[in-house]
């Protein structure tokens, strides 16, 4: 056997670009829990609250493969006029990302957010449990859904710019 052929045994066939994501950290950068008008508030009259969960994504380029990648979740209960609580989080971590160009948005917006959102979820439940609440159970987040909502929107405007 040549060296040549040697080489060619120890790679597959259909050599796939390395796809690499490391989690580097993960931290709270920035927490709020407002609670205005507590103890008032705490003394339940039985009515269900209207809750507003809002999720957005922040991605800032660290280094040529390392990024930051911020999941902003707040969310806000009232009863009629009454504000019960307002809760702000912003989850973030370091990413290094090695994959193929074409694939480094997603992975940013998608694969990351998802990694975050799970402690986020439960950051948000014990903020609000410590605040007197029951805990906040944030539903899962369809990042994929938000991410494609998000390429439309930018397609939208780029096609209104070119007119």
């Amino acid at each position: 056997m040549t060296k040549k052929e040697q080489k060619n045994e120890n790679q597959p066939n259909n050599q796939q670009p390395n796809r690499q994501v490391i989690i580097n950290a993960q931290y709270v950068k920035d927490l709020s829990f407002e609670n205005p008008n507590a103890p008032k508030s705490l003394i339940g009259k039985g009515e269900k609250p209207n809750i507003d969960v809002s999720v957005d994504i922040q991605v800032q380029a660290l280094e040529e493969k390392t990024f930051e990648v911020s999941l902003i979740i707040g969310a806000k209960a009232n009863i009629k006029d009454s504000s019960l609580f307002m809760a702000e989080l912003n989850y973030s971590g370091i990413f290094t990302v090695d994959v193929p160009e074409a694939e480094k948005e997603a992975v940013l917006m998608v694969y990351c957010p998802g990694m975050l959102f799970p402690y986020s979820r439960r950051i948000i439940s014990d903020a609000t449990r410590d605040g007197g609440f029951p805990p906040l159970m944030l539903d899962p987040v369809d990042f994929g859904a938000l991410y494609s909502r998000h390429k439309m929107q930018q397609n939208k405007q780029n096609a209104s710019k070119a007119n």
